[in-house]
């Protein structure tokens, strides 16, 4: 029996070195041909994914997984028409550029990389807009390199009607990066998080506080290629990142998330630091990137409060308001200002907007955006969405409650009662005497808060409502939502809409708009809106360039069944499509025409 085991256990060992081997093996033949690549599987919660399927078809879906793991290859811009002109713009766009890629010439003879550095940035990468929704750009990659008149079509304005505001610049993307790596010898590596990579897909640098891990021996100077590690499953059914901030790579099959890197390279750059300096301080840039695997021009500090870097359905959702001089319009959840100086733009700066938003420091943002772009018509105001109906039992001006507590403390000679705030006045001062002043005492760092409005107050209302934000890319994980989230989003919407509702007046406009592909958020939405308020119409959209909405309907695994869009109002909203031809962000926007309320 003892003989029998000890020949069981033999073969068990036998069978584990050849499992080892033969996994190294595959390894290394991944290794040559898809390990430094970038080649993301985006993952989802197995319900959720099932749910998408059933609404857009497996390989629909398929197609829009796809898309949200890699960026736009275009930045849109828009133009603040009271400042400049869209031609004025692009004539300077296309100087900055032209003297960055001097800059970079300059900086490669310094490095001796001058001619290969320079001649790659020139790549041309052509990019044709037409009038047809369904061919906003077309981009393909040249390897040769052009002049300078060619390169100045990196820079485009848009040619749809009533969208001469906005100027495209080109980017490419993905491109294949030759690391320096040999067999048995792998380049040094630095491993990133996952938002950290996700901002450097869109142009960012690789900045201290994303650094995970980096090689033993990273010194100043050398070249590093940059992974990311990416959430996995958890022992307890959850997701997370296995790996302790600072980890040594020795470049070993034994490395953290070794083998879940495969296909998650995305670039080369410099260390900008040692690898003790990356984990030593709090702040810098930790690598710069100058081989990504999608290339779009940085456009950091330039023509502020000319331009403004914004996806193009966001503009489309300001547009659809259809703003017009001396209205009063209210921007629920408005940060970071966007859409609320893009309907001050379109307004010619004459009326009021309200906007606001229930974080300090959001706010605080609205503000200085609005600052930089010259707009005055917006008034900006700390309030929660879902609070935004001003209560009749409720003082408007608390300042004027706290006044008469102070009064009632004196006539009733509470002596305890009235020095308590000079106490606390006093406590409060010396802190600032050693910490020197807070936010709100700071110039400019002062909000003003609202206790709501009054019911049919504005004109119309913008609701870009707080959401899963499942159609923003590029996207490297989605397996953190689960149905039972996206339905508590659903109902966060809802309440906000009802809201919205209550503040418009008979005959103006509500539009609604998410960044989600979720149709519980979207096409749901607008059949609670239309079933429960009778009074309100969904209405045409211009510019109309996004696509139709979904139709009927979907019973999820749990049994609960979500109601879309009815046939015929399908073509009334704009449903975005990250996997469409126009390569934008996935977006839905629906507008509502308000009726006689008492009807």
């Amino acid at each position: 029996m003892k003989k029998g085991r000890r020949e069981l256990q033999l073969l068990l060992k036998t069978c584990r070195r050849s499992f080892l081997t033969l996994q190294r093996s595959t390894t290394s033949l991944m290794d040559a041909s898809d390990r430094y690549s970038y080649n993301p599987h985006l993952r989802w919660n197995p319900q959720v994914e099932e749910y998408f399927v059933q609404a857009y078809g497996a390989d629909h879906f398929a197609r829009i997984s796809r898309a949200l793991t890699h960026p736009s290859c275009y930045s849109c811009i828009r133009v603040n028409t009271l400042k400049s002109t869209s031609d004025a713009v692009i004539e300077k766009l296309r100087a900055t550029l032209r003297k960055k890629l001097q800059q970079n010439a300059i900086d490669g003879l310094i490095s001796g990389n001058a001619t290969a550095e320079y001649m790659d940035q020139k790549q041309k990468f052509v990019f044709q807009v037409s009038n047809s929704p369904q061919n906003l750009y077309h981009c393909n990659e040249r390897t040769s390199s052009v002049s300078e008149r060619e390169q100045d079509g990196f820079v485009s304005k848009c040619q749809l009607p009533g969208l001469d505001n906005i100027v495209f610049i080109k980017g490419s993307g993905p491109h294949t990066i030759k690391y320096d790596n040999v067999q048995d010898k792998p380049p040094k590596e630095v491993i990133v998080s996952r938002k950290c990579a996700e901002a450097v897909l869109r142009g960012a640098q690789v900045y201290v506080p994303g650094v995970l891990a980096c090689s033993a021996h990273v010194e100043k100077g050398d070249v590093v290629a940059v992974s990311v590690a990416v959430e996995q499953p958890g022992p307890n059914g959850g997701w997370g990142i296995g790996m302790t901030r600072g980890t040594v790579l020795q470049g070993l099959h034994t490395d953290p998330y070794f083998i879940e890197r495969n296909g998650l390279y995305i670039g080369q750059g410099t260390a900008m630091m040692s690898r003790a300096g990356m984990f030593r301080v709090s702040e810098g840039v930790a690598v710069d990137m100058s081989d990504r695997v999608f290339r779009l021009p940085s456009l950091h500090d330039i023509l502020e409060g000319e331009i403004f870097l914004q996806n193009l359905p966001s503009i489309i959702a300001a547009c659809a308001l259809d703003p017009q001089q001396g209205e009063r319009i209210l921007d629920l959840c408005a940060a970071p200002g966007g859409k609320t100086t893009a309907i001050a733009i379109l307004m010619k700066d004459k009326g009021e907007i309200v906007a606001v938003d229930r974080s300090h420091n959001k706010v605080l943002e609205i503000q200085k955006l609005a600052t930089e772009m010259g707009l005055n018509c917006i008034h900006a105001y700390k309030l929660d969405a879902l609070k935004a109906v001003c209560q009749r039992s409720e003082p408007k001006d608390m300042s004027a409650r706290s006044e008469a507590g102070k009064e009632e403390l004196a006539v009733n000679g509470q002596e305890t009662e009235t020095t308590y705030p000079i106490k606390v006045n006093a406590r409060k001062s010396n802190q600032r005497l050693r910490n020197g002043p807070g936010r709100n005492q700071c110039l400019g760092g002062r909000v003003e808060k609202s206790q709501g409005f009054s019911p049919n107050s504005f004109d119309r209302v913008l609701l870009d409502a707080p959401c899963s934000a499942l159609g923003l890319r590029p996207r490297l994980f989605a397996g953190e939502e689960t149905l039972e989230s996206l339905r508590n989003h659903a109902k966060y919407q809802r309440r906000m809409f009802d809201q919205a509702v209550q503040l418009v007046r008979p005959g103006g406009v509500i539009v609604y708009s998410t960044c989600t592909i979720n149709p519980g958020e979207n096409e749901a939405l607008v059949r609670y809106a239309l079933d429960t308020y009778k009074f309100l119409l969904l209405d045409s959209q211009h510019p109309k360039i996004g696509g139709p909405g979904l139709v009927g309907g979907c019973k999820l695994s749990d049994g609960y069944i979500e109601e879309w869009l009815k046939p015929g109002e399908e073509d009334l909203v704009q449903r975005f499509d990250p996997s469409s031809s126009l390569d934008t962000i996935g977006f839905f926007i629906a507008k509502f025409k308000v009726g006689p309320k008492d009807a």
